[in-house]
């Protein structure tokens, strides 16, 4: 495993981005625009669910959060996937990471509840206490691994 990790570090694009002074903190920044278009995204999402935001028509409502958290996902996903080749073997080693990437696999998992538990009750709006659980808990987990992002940088 060290060596698969050393050697996505000596890839060219990890190079490059480690050697480049505008090029790493773009792709930080891209990571953290990302991040934070997503949590917002799902946020909202979740709030509408818990009760939140009635008075905007549901279906047009979700589907613009929906597809803009998926592109942020996906945003994320590969500034992240950048930010890492600079420096995998750390992060693969730090408890903190390894959380986040748990955190972040918890929530796709709730999310696929989620989408389970929509089509086995087949209503168009969410309702009732497994729905508001799964939005409670998927504003935990997104949340929680905003957190471990942030700490990351500090341990």
């Amino acid at each position: 495993m060290a060596e698969f990790l050393a050697g996505i570090e000596q890839l060219t694009f990890a190079r490059w981005l480690k050697a480049s002074f505008v090029a790493y903190p773009i792709v930080n920044a891209l990571h953290i625009m990302s991040i934070g278009a997503l949590l917002t995204s799902v946020v909202l999402m979740d709030l509408r669910i818990c009760g939140a935001f009635r008075s905007l028509p549901h279906a047009a409502f979700v589907a613009l959060l929906r597809r803009t958290a998926l592109g942020a996902f996906a945003g994320a996903l590969v500034t992240g996937s950048l930010l890492f080749s600079v420096k995998a073997s750390t992060y693969a080693a730090m408890p903190i990471f390894l959380a986040k990437m748990a955190l972040i696999l918890f929530a796709g998992v709730n999310f696929l509840a989620f989408l389970r538990f929509c089509r086995a009750t087949g209503g168009d709006e969410p309702t009732g206490e497994t729905a508001t659980i799964l939005a409670v808990l998927s504003m935990l987990l997104w949340t929680s691994v905003l957190f471990a992002g942030r700490f990351i940088g500090f341990l």
